[in-house]
Formats: structure tokens, sequence, C-alpha cells
């Protein structure tokens, strides 16, 4: 059982080993719309600003956003965000009072489905903030957690 395991490493230390000399594996084309600047603002509008720019963002009943009203553990408190609206370009995730707000931001083809569910870090009790784009227009849906044990310090 080893020697399988030992033998299926080494495989794919060797595909990788390949895959990097021949251009495959480019970390820069896969990370370059890396929105940094945005995941590295510390207030909830300055990580808005820095993703998005200077934009108007109204709230929507056609948003769905779940979360639990009180999170036992900060560490893992499920958040799902499903829209209703056509053309969904991107679903943000915000934590408003996290050290670092911006939590996800998923980008979205017309062919997928408008919905995304992710497990995300919070400390006390914070607004929960999804931002979608839809058609070159931002709309918003919040809702309130309240965490016992924080995750974020």
């Amino acid at each position: 059982m080893k020697r399988r395991l030992f033998l299926r490493g080494a495989m794919t230390c060797a595909a990788i080993a390949a895959a990097v000399p021949a251009g495959l594996l480019v970390p820069r084309r896969v990370l370059a719309a890396w929105p940094g600047q945005a995941f590295a603002q510390t207030s909830f509008e300055q990580s808005l600003a820095a993703l998005l720019g200077d934009v108007q963002v109204s709230r929507s009943g056609a948003i769905r956003l779940t979360a639990p009203d009180l999170a036992e553990n900060g560490a893992t408190v499920e958040v799902r965000v499903a829209v209703d609206l056509d053309g969904v370009d991107s679903i943000t995730i915000f934590s408003e009072k996290n050290p670092f707000p911006l939590i996800a931001s998923f980008s979205l083809t017309p062919d997928v489905r408008s919905h995304v569910t992710t497990r995300i870090k919070m400390t006390g009790v914070s607004d929960v903030i999804a931002v979608v784009r839809t058609d070159g227009r931002y709309y918003s849906a919040r809702r309130r957690v309240k965490v016992t044990a924080g995750a974020c310090n």
C-alpha cells in the first residue's frame, strides 16, 4: 500500500515538474485579476471602492442571502447567496466588521446558475453583505449575524 502511495506521489511531482517549464502552470496568469488592493482594505467602504470603484449599489429583494442569526463558532459560518436576476456577472461577499471585510468575489458566466455557498470566518456581531453585478448595475442584500466565539483576530 505504501509503495502505491509513493509511486502516485512521484508521478504527481514528475507531472508538475514537466508542466512548469512547458508554461502550463503559470501562477501569474491565474492570479492576474486578483484584486489584492480590495482584499487589503480594513473597512467595508474602502473595500467596496477598491473593488468596484465609485458605483451606486441599491438593495434588492431578488437576492436571497442566507446565514444563521446566531453562529456558535465564527470560524465556520455558512453563507448562501442566490439571485433571481438575469445576466449576473459577479457575486461578492463582505463581512462588515471583520479586520479585512472583503471575504470572497465570484466571477460568473451567463451559463452558470447565480448561486454560491461558502463558509466564512467572522468576528463578533456583523452584517454579511452580498453585492451582485448584473448588466452593469449593482445590487445588494444584508443579513445580521451574531457570533458567540469569534475567529478573526
